[in-house]
């Protein structure tokens, strides 16, 4: 179908204008939470790599956006992905996976 064909307007009796009503109401408040879901992944993905955020604050957005948590093997090839999509080196990654197991073992212990 192009641009330029339009589909028959289909007149049902079963709906009243009240209905229509429902209905364009609920297709703005979908539209609007959509806008809404859209914003906050932008400003997730914004506090991924912002140089004022600490390596740790830029980690958490990255697992939020995610919902993963930062693997706990040094090795993992997932952290190679977590420092490009935080803009940190692998160094920084490594540092704060190696603070984050220190505080575990130290809460553990």
């Amino acid at each position: 179908m192009n641009a330029m064909t339009t589909l028959p307007v289909v007149k049902d009796e079963r709906f009243t204008f009240r209905d229509v009503e429902i209905l364009a109401d609920y297709r703005q408040r979908r539209a609007l939470e959509e806008f809404e879901r859209a914003q906050l992944k932008r400003a997730d993905l914004a506090e991924q790599h912002s140089a004022v955020n600490s390596v740790d604050v830029r980690i958490r957005a990255w697992e939020k956006v995610h919902g993963l948590r930062m693997p706990s093997d040094p090795k993992h090839p997932a952290l190679r992905a977590i420092a490009a999509a935080t803009q940190l080196a692998l160094a920084d990654v490594l540092n704060e996976q190696g603070l984050r197991s220190a505080r575990r073992a130290s809460a553990g212990a």
